[in-house]
């Protein structure tokens, strides 16, 4: 398989690790089941990360001329399996981009490829604390928690992408409630029971918050932003 640069067939983003020569895909170190097509479709967009990989090209590569199916059904299969692999959202996407009647584009950061192991065996350095909350963050990653609050609140407020999150920020700083009103009717920022049930998609600890899908509820299956101090089961 060709990878492009890359000068070894390991390549990571996020807490995510592509094996392209095993055909294997890993989040915070556990294996994840992914078909070879969805595979291979994921191995060609890695090859030119933030580069439109054509509809044409992957028809190309991965389905020949001689072989009798429906392009269009099973490359749109192939791209909702590995979204679903990814954790991602066809409408907020974090790695997967569509580009209608184009083709498609990976948008997430990729890490330098891991060196080679060597074979002698390397010490493995002390954990600092910021190296421990790291590894703490990435095994709380897939997992799920339940949304809580101190107090009398039913509800919490979090919100849908980063654009409506720095928006909410400026509503909250200048006590502007009718704005948020309106960002709540536009689907801007949920209003999540107490106790809803999310699925950790990535912890972003520099923002001290955590992008979460939804499961359970009006907003079912959304991605949103949630604050770690709703989550609190990550400190356990």
């Amino acid at each position: 398989m060709t990878r492009g640069s890359q000068s070894t067939d390991v390549v990571r983003f996020n807490t995510y690790e592509v094996h392209l020569r095993a055909g294997e895909l890993y989040r915070a170190g556990h294996k994840i089941r992914l078909q070879d097509q969805p595979f291979r479709v994921l191995a060609m967009l890695l090859e030119h990360p933030g580069e439109v990989v054509a509809r044409e090209e992957l028809q190309k590569r991965l389905w020949p001329a001689d072989t009798f199916v429906d392009f269009d059904h099973s490359l749109n299969t192939a791209i909702k399996k590995l979204r679903l692999a990814l954790c991602d959202d066809k409408e907020n996407p974090r790695f997967i981009e569509t580009l209608p009647k184009r083709g498609y584009r990976f948008i997430g950061t990729v890490k330098q490829p891991a060196k080679q192991p060597s074979s002698a065996p390397q010490a493995t350095p002390p954990l600092s604390p910021s190296n421990t909350k790291s590894a703490a963050a990435s095994i709380s990653v897939g997992r799920v928690a339940r949304v809580s609050t101190e107090g009398k609140p039913t509800f919490v407020l979090v919100s849908s992408n980063e654009e409506s999150a720095a928006e909410r920020e400026k509503l909250d700083a200048a006590n502007d409630d009718v704005g948020l009103s309106l960002l709540i009717a536009a689907q801007k920022v949920f209003l999540v029971p107490k106790g809803t049930s999310v699925r950790i998609l990535e912890v972003q600890e520099t923002a001290s918050r955590c992008l979460v899908r939804i499961l359970e509820g009006e907003h079912y299956g959304k991605t949103a932003l949630v604050p770690l101090k709703f989550l609190p089961e990550l400190a356990s």
